[in-house]
């Protein structure tokens, strides 16, 4: 066998198994997005009402509670981003990180200090390699987060915005995740969790708007109610947003394999035909050495009859 057919042949075997392995990261992504997708429809619904919860809670009652009110001039700003552990997702954490890159640059142009939460190995390398301070990281769940992980994750976040500016806590929380829209479509978006938009309902009387505003009793008080609900409300959103992000993750990792199987089918395809073509003119050679062999022993033998 030819050297060059030995290469060809050595690579193309190479090709293959890379394939075999693409192909089934590609099987198990696609098997674990049906799993997360359940998560994020399951939680999405609870994540809404405990939010209508909050903000009736905060509208109607005339308490100023530190989670729902403004700072007049806010001055440090608390940014979340999540990414994923592993990488052979193609752009996935890449975008998230450049989404929070934007918020980030926005913020500090805003006059606000920037303390960084990262989920994920991805944007814990990033960060780390480019020298920057993160505040406080996780990893180790990104691929099937739990509420546990959530409340972990929401724990210190809580507390920053708790404490007073000077003693570094934070005015706002701002979070950075991937959505998932559908198995094509996963979209990096910045939410901002805290201090808590609030949105009245609003009906239109003869061409004029007229706020309305629920009324409720609230027992031991409204503060109080605050207290107990917000904390729930973080950990709920977190929570949201990491299996979001998961879900993402996984359709990213699907498609990203499914490209990579492609690819290897048709470099497999390009092989083998160099393959053929350098066996074709081995053959070819072997072919005219032969004949050139018996001409050059009829051409001896002729000579020597003579």
């Amino acid at each position: 066998m030819g050297a060059q057919l030995r290469v060809y042949k050595r690579r193309i075997k190479s090709v293959t198994a890379t394939k075999k392995i693409t192909k089934a990261m590609e099987m198990i992504a696609a098997s674990r997005i049906v799993k997360a997708q359940r998560q994020v429809a399951a939680s999405t619904p609870y994540a809404t009402e405990l939010t209508r919860a909050v903000t009736a809670v905060a509208t109607g009652s005339n308490t100023k509670h530190p989670l729902t009110t403004e700072a007049e001039s806010p001055v440090r700003a608390a940014v979340l981003l999540i990414t994923s552990d592993r990488g052979l997702a193609g752009g996935y954490s890449a975008n998230a990180i450049k989404a929070a890159e934007q918020l980030t640059a926005r913020l500090k142009a805003e006059g606000k200090e920037v303390d960084s939460y990262i989920v994920g190995r991805k944007g814990v390398s990033y960060y780390g390699f480019r020298e920057r301070k993160v505040t406080e990281s996780w990893t180790g769940f990104t691929d099937s987060p739990t509420y546990a992980d959530a409340k972990k994750v929401a724990g210190p976040l809580i507390a920053a915005v708790q404490q007073d500016t000077a003693e570094g806590g934070v005015d706002e929380l701002h979070i950075v995740f991937t959505e998932f829209i559908s198995m094509l479509t996963q979209t990096p978006v910045q939410n901002r969790l805290l201090p808590l938009s609030l949105e009245t309902a609003t009906a239109e009387e003869d061409g004029a708007k007229t706020e309305i505003l629920p009324l409720f009793d609230f027992e031991p008080s409204a503060e109080d109610v605050l207290d107990a609900l917000l904390p729930r409300y973080v950990e709920s959103r977190i929570y949201n947003a990491l299996l979001q992000a998961a879900a993402s993750k996984h359709a990213a990792t699907r498609r990203a394999m499914k490209s990579a199987t492609d690819n290897a089918g048709e470099l497999i395809k390009s092989l083998s035909r160099l393959a053929n073509a350098a066996r074709q003119a081995e053959i070819t050679q072997e072919i005219s050495e032969i004949v050139g062999g018996a001409s050059a022993l009829a051409d001896a033998t002729a000579g020597s009859d003579k």
